[in-house]
């Protein structure tokens, strides 16, 4: 009935992960939702969900579960389990706790970072900026978080990076589409030069200056971007 077995998929690094149906529909309807193929508020109907993705209903409940549990899903009373809507208020303040956490961690993180993790990003940078050049957007997003995710595993802190991985999570769709205008796309990658360019001279105090005015222009972003919106449209 599916077409989304289990199939191998390299890992950076690492040896081959397998991969399970309940992986695949989590990460297809996780897109779904950054890509706005599902909208915010929207009600979550597993019978559509089935038949877009060619499975039954197990799998699409299981993945539910789970995406509710990153905050991009929420059940509502009488209405059964919708798209999270995320207020203008709560997105800037975790956008605020991930500057926190990200300007941290990169102090910390350039001393205790070990050359083959710095030059692991810097790959990553690469790869990504291939990406923009392609203007090939959804796996640009997801390596330019795994970037993000990256530096903050450079503190070697499992704490901080169990609270940054929660808030990325939860500003999934947020922040792709804080990058929908060329412009803005064209910024952040420029911001993310400089962060690089930090990175790889181990220098941690100009690596948290552009973390921060990276975080700095992502909510002026974002800001007009929900500015922008309709109401229905909000995140």
């Amino acid at each position: 009935m599916t077409d989304l077995g289990i199939r191998d998929t390299p890992v950076l690094g690492g040896a081959i992960q397998r991969r399970t149906l309940h992986d695949e529909v989590v990460d297809r309807m996780r897109d779904m939702i950054i890509e706005g193929h599902l909208h915010a508020g929207e009600r979550i109907n597993e019978t559509e969900l089935c038949r877009q993705l060619g499975v039954s209903r197990t799998p699409v409940r299981e993945a539910v579960k789970t995406l509710a549990s990153e905050g991009l899903i929420a059940a509502v009373r009488n209405k059964g389990a919708i798209v999270n809507r995320l207020g203008a208020d709560e997105i800037l303040q975790m956008l605020e706790a991930a500057a926190m956490i990200e300007t941290h961690a990169a102090r910390v993180g350039v001393e205790r970072g070990s050359d083959h993790e710095i030059a692991a990003i810097a790959k990553l940078h690469e790869e990504m900026r291939t990406l923009y050049e392609a203007r090939d957007r959804l796996p640009y997003y997801k390596l330019n978080q795994a970037i993000h995710t990256a530096i903050v595993a450079l503190a070697h802190n499992e704490t901080l990076s169990a609270m940054h991985e929660g808030l990325q999570k939860r500003l999934r769709r947020i922040r792709y589409v804080g990058n929908e205008k060329p412009t803005s796309w064209s910024g952040a990658m420029r911001e993310h030069e400089l962060m690089i360019s930090a990175l790889t001279a181990r220098n941690g105090e100009s690596l948290a200056k552009a973390i921060g005015e990276h975080f700095d222009k992502t909510n002026e972003r974002i800001v007009q971007y929900l500015q922008a919106a309709e109401p229905a449209d909000d995140i």
